[in-house]
């Protein structure tokens, strides 16, 4: 298939700018496979959907602050964004505007930050080596910002609200630069609800890197590649979940990256591998799904490599008659809007 055929239009306007008051209180459109059919619910509904017995598998990552801002040895303004650690403080980053990074050129932050900029890669992005007294992740928790997505073209006026409402309420493996946003709609009374249904939640761990939403640069899908993404499933969630496969039990991935983490660890046997590696699985039109029958999931961008694992998943024409359904009946979009479950 081609990536022009994941398009749809959306307005403007319902891209959501802001999380809504209550977590649990956003739209939840329910995608029924078997039936074909829809339901417009919110997400305070979603434990009326499962069984005792059914698997929730849940990304702990937790998202740093990767953006800062400083200025350089000419007194241009920069804007940083940390993509990637290749290993000990430097790091692969989005910098604009990147033509003023020459090599060897310094970048000053607060707090005694500071950068050298040691190349640009082919693709534009700016090699680092960051330098500061103090402990460098410290460092990035009292300066750094919230890596909010570029759709969100509002100001950061109050940074320790999306620091807290970027981030689930499950998060504690620091690593992501984006949140799964799945994950977003639960609150501490949701899952103890899920719990007393006997319904099973396991946690995994993928730290969402830019590979999660980096355009789809070709036509073609079949030569589509997702950049790999650091995953960990330890022992005893992989034995879990596949005596939970064995027994024919639901599994329930919260969100694409859940979703990839689990489907990349498949070994050729088709069980779950623990350990950690890179999940680099791309999927694409015509994957067989082997590790979960369900998926809880926002609402992605037009042409994205995620709207094509969705609908890989559901069934293109569905997911794509889900979507004008949600633009129609004006649900909020992308990482602060509602979201999906597909059953």
């Amino acid at each position: 298939m081609l990536i022009s055929e994941f398009d749809y239009e959306l307005p403007e306007e319902l891209i959501a700018q802001n999380p809504l008051e209550r977590r649990d209180i956003s739209q939840m459109l329910v995608v029924n496979r078997a039936e074909k059919s829809f339901q417009d619910k919110h997400f305070y509904n979603f434990p009326q959907f499962l069984k005792k017995d059914d698997v929730i598998v849940l990304n702990n990552t937790k998202v740093f602050p990767a953006r800062l801002f400083g200025i350089s040895e000419t007194g241009a303004k920069i804007e940083v964004f940390l993509v990637r650690e290749i290993e000990n403080q430097i790091w692969e980053t989005l910098a604009r505007p990147a033509r003023r990074l020459k090599t060897g050129r310094k970048i000053i932050f607060g707090e005694n930050l500071t950068a050298e900029v040691l190349e640009k890669t082919k693709e534009g992005r700016v090699v680092a080596k960051f330098e500061t007294d103090g402990d460098f992740n410290e460092t990035l928790d009292k300066i750094g910002q919230t890596p909010l997505p570029p759709y969100i073209k509002r100001e950061q006026e109050n940074p320790d609200k999306d620091r807290e409402r970027y981030q689930t309420v499950f998060a504690k493996r620091r690593g992501a630069i984006a949140a799964p946003t799945a994950g977003l709609h639960f609150t501490p009374q949701i899952l103890e609800k899920i719990k007393n249904l006997g319904v099973c939640i396991v946690e995994i761990t993928l730290h969402v890197g830019y590979g999660t939403f980096e355009p789809v640069r070709v036509s073609d899908l079949s030569e589509h590649k997702v950049f790999p993404e650091l995953c960990e499933i330890s022992a005893g969630t992989a034995e879990f979940l596949n005596k939970a496969k064995i027994e024919k039990r639901k599994i329930i991935a919260v969100g694409t990256t859940t979703t990839r983490a689990l489907e990349s660890s498949i070994n050729k046997n088709g069980k779950i591998s623990a350990g950690k590696r890179l999940a680099n699985l791309t999927i694409t039109p015509n994957y067989k799904f082997k590790a979960i029958n369900g998926l809880l999931t926002n609402f992605h961008l037009p042409q994205s490599s995620l709207l094509v694992l969705v609908s890989t998943f559901g069934g293109y024409e569905l997911i794509m008659k889900a979507y004008k359904r949600a633009v129609r009946l004006r649900y909020r979009f992308y990482s602060y809007g509602d979201c999906m479950l597909i059953l």
